[in-house]
């Protein structure tokens, strides 16, 4: 199997966004032109699925040391009415500092979820009364350097699986 999967022509992931990073600065896909985008979709208060993959994410991230350099961590969020900037950058510079949170207006991130066919949907939370959940997919997407859909990781991917493929993106170069 190949380090690097292409997509088919005409990939079915725009990978197109307009949103704020967690420093309070409007943020596209253009934005981080020239560095490979590692990009996932959760929320702050995800209790398993997120932080399962941000710890493994980061794990690989240090794990090429110097050449991680050359990517750019994009924490999406999929609830944008309780992940306001601040909130996280608290949590990710806390817990994941390879990743900058990226959030917006419903509007904003629902186009964002569109473009990377990201399935999330608001339901009451079973364990908190008052509260909710956010249920979503557990897709890493990786972007090239042009900001186009490369090719993606599923939640069942391992650690070491991830540095080999993401290697392969490196030695694979990419367009600009």
């Amino acid at each position: 199997m190949s380090a690097v999967v292409r997509p088919a022509r005409g990939s079915m992931v725009g990978a197109r966004f307009s949103l704020t990073d967690h420093n309070g600065t409007p943020v596209t896909n253009e934005s981080y032109r020239g560095r490979f985008l590692v990009v996932f979709f959760g929320f702050t208060h995800c209790r398993v699925v997120c932080p399962r993959a941000l710890t493994t994410l980061s794990a690989v991230l240090d794990e090429l040391g110097s050449r991680a350099d050359q990517f750019q961590g994009l924490y999406v969020t999929v609830d944008p009415d309780r992940d306001t900037p601040a909130t996280m950058k608290a949590f990710l510079e806390a817990n994941y500092p390879h990743f900058t949170g990226l959030t917006g207006t419903a509007d904003q991130i629902d186009a964002a979820k569109k473009e990377f066919r990201v399935f999330a949907r608001r339901v009451a939370d079973p364990e908190e009364r008052d509260e909710y959940v956010v249920p979503h997919s557990a897709i890493t997407y990786v972007l090239d350097r042009s900001g186009s859909f490369l090719t993606h990781f599923t939640e069942s991917t391992g650690a070491d699986e991830l540095v080999r493929r993401l290697e392969g993106v490196l030695a694979a170069g990419g367009p600009l």
